[in-house]
């Protein structure tokens, strides 16, 4: 059951540290540095096309944060949107944070005209099924750094 104290909105400067505490914990296959961080996130405030969101409890700050984008596609015959990164706090789990995360999420990316949503998961898979997310594809990736 959702905590109606989550308040969902739109990051602001403000926030940046408190999502840079998030980010090192979500990070698994890089280590975040603060420098990168910092530009990436001034930069992600202002881009098109962009949704960053944070979840903040009144007493406890920002507990959670989701990262989208939106781009054009040939064969949804428009734009798509996809989740970058969808972060919980550990101690605010199960408290419907993700939820209203992927909520809003969904609703931008209806705004926006989208064909779907989508994101990559190795952990939490079960959780995304439950919001009605179907299993589509195997995510593939090089990395070059």
């Amino acid at each position: 059951m959702a905590d109606h104290r989550v308040v969902v909105r739109g990051a602001g400067t403000g926030d940046r540290d408190e999502v840079w505490g998030l980010a090192r914990e979500f990070a698994t296959s890089f280590v975040p540095e603060r420098a990168a961080f910092d530009e990436s996130f001034a930069r992600l405030l202002t881009a098109a096309h962009t949704l960053l969101l944070v979840a903040e409890v009144p007493g406890r700050g920002v507990v959670g944060y989701l990262l989208g984008n939106s781009h054009t596609t040939f064969l949804a015959n428009g734009p798509v949107a996809w989740v970058e990164e969808v972060m919980v706090d550990e101690g605010a789990r199960r408290l419907g944070v993700g939820r209203l995360l992927m909520e809003h999420a969904e609703e931008w990316a209806q705004s926006t005209g989208a064909a779907y949503l989508a994101l990559a998961s190795r952990r939490a898979g079960d959780f995304y099924v439950a919001l009605g997310y179907e299993d589509s594809a195997t995510f593939y990736k090089k990395t070059f750094r």
